[in-house]
């Protein structure tokens, strides 16, 4: 008999009832440390008091009135992005899902008001990951997400990740853009190396392509900048939001430049509780925070200390760790022991990571998480480590 929740998901048999910081309760009152953070969403961690006051406030005046009207809330978060980033433009959306399908018709749309339709091609990579809708997954190509789910939608490019003289080769007069992720998550952590980021901005503007950036899961401080790409030095024509923009609430945007914008007129796109009152005032209240220079600095010196943690985590436990990968609070293990059985482990010691691709485990804790937590999370790797080694023996 089918559960009455539909049973997409590999639960892990844990429920949480309360969270503070960079730590959730277990209904049973068991306390977890939390490097999880909702997969890069929390990025502020649990029960954060200026998202509490920020959501508590706007609840008790408006919630919801569609985008028939204005809305002031979200004209402040999309003037804070317009100001804070490459975009002269934002369109806010409930998840990183519908802005890569916002992104997708955008980019197409751009060279069918060009006079060039035939340019619907978008160039993708392997182990990327963009959502799972219909675009998404067409994005993203790989059989375990698009299996059973045909005929996909056409018009994606996939190439290996890295192939510098593949995607060269892949553009042609009728490709439209290429998306990728600055660092890949659900494929384990895969940073784009700056010089790689460089070459394929001047790719675009040699071949006049438009370029996406995916900053769903790499995005809004988790890198220590405000977005990942700021690394390179180099800005998207058009970019995907999500995940830690609304602090746990639900809110996702994509930003554009005026120009890879301008097919996108009223009526071509809309959302019914896409920058609703409610969300934006969670996401204006998550941007004063993260977006301040010294708020970012204090995420890379955390950063620092939790990687140097985990190198030695690593030559203590070399049968269980391989290396450590990824930029700021994105970090990934990967794993010599099956980062399933990490996972698990981790949960033994009251530890929350998460599983990726490449046997990998993802460290996305909180970038509010103290220096007292940075060593008490590593002290419960070790214990969950040392116990898997000792069951191997």
């Amino acid at each position: 008999m089918i559960p009455s929740v539909l049973p997409t998901y590999n639960r892990a048999p844990l429920s949480f009832v309360k969270g503070e910081g960079s730590w959730l309760f277990e209904a049973d009152g068991r306390r977890f440390l939390d490097l999880g953070a909702g997969i890069a969403v929390n990025a502020l961690g649990h029960a954060h008091p200026a998202l509490v006051d920020a959501i508590n406030t706007q609840a008790s005046q408006l919630w919801h009135v569609s985008n028939l009207y204005q809305i002031p809330q979200q004209q402040e978060l999309a003037d804070t992005l317009v100001d804070s980033t490459f975009a002269d433009t934002a369109f806010f959306t409930n998840s990183g899902t519908e802005s890569c399908e916002l992104a997708v018709k955008m980019a197409r749309k751009y060279w069918h008001d060009k006079g060039q339709p035939e340019r619907t091609e978008i160039v993708t990579f392997e182990g990327s990951f963009h959502g799972r809708s219909s675009a998404g997954i067409a994005a993203a190509g790989s059989e375990k997400m698009t299996n059973g789910f045909g005929p996909l939608l056409p018009g994606f490019t996939h190439l290996a990740f890295g192939d510098h003289d593949a995607v060269r080769a892949a553009i042609t007069d009728k490709t439209a853009a290429v998306l990728i992720e600055p660092i890949q998550g659900e494929g384990g952590i895969r940073p784009v190396p700056d010089q790689c980021l460089k070459g394929l901005r001047d790719l675009c503007d040699e071949t006049g392509t438009l370029l996406i950036f995916d900053e769903v899961q790499c995005g809004v401080g988790r890198t220590g900048k405000l977005f990942a790409h700021e690394w390179a030095g180099i800005t998207p024509d058009i970019m995907m939001v999500a995940k830690g923009i609304g602090g746990g609430f639900p809110l996702g945007a994509v930003l554009a430049t005026e120009d890879a914008a301008s097919g996108m007129t009223a009526g071509t796109h809309g959302s019914t509780y896409g920058g609703n009152p409610l969300g934006c005032a969670v996401g204006n209240a998550v941007l004063k925070i993260v977006k301040d220079p010294a708020f970012l600095d204090d995420v890379n010196r955390k950063a620092g200390l939790l990687r140097q943690k985990l190198e030695g985590l690593i030559a203590a436990h070399p049968d269980v760790f391989d290396s450590v990968r990824g930029q700021g609070l994105m970090l990934g293990l990967k794993c010599k022991a099956t980062n399933v059985d990490v996972v698990q482990a981790g949960y033994a010691e009251g530890l929350l990571t998460v599983p990726a691709a490449d046997n990998v485990i993802r460290l996305l804790p909180a970038l509010t998480i103290t220096e007292d937590e940075i060593a008490e999370a590593t002290h419960r790797l070790d214990k969950a480590a040392t116990s898997l080694s000792q069951k191997a023996a």
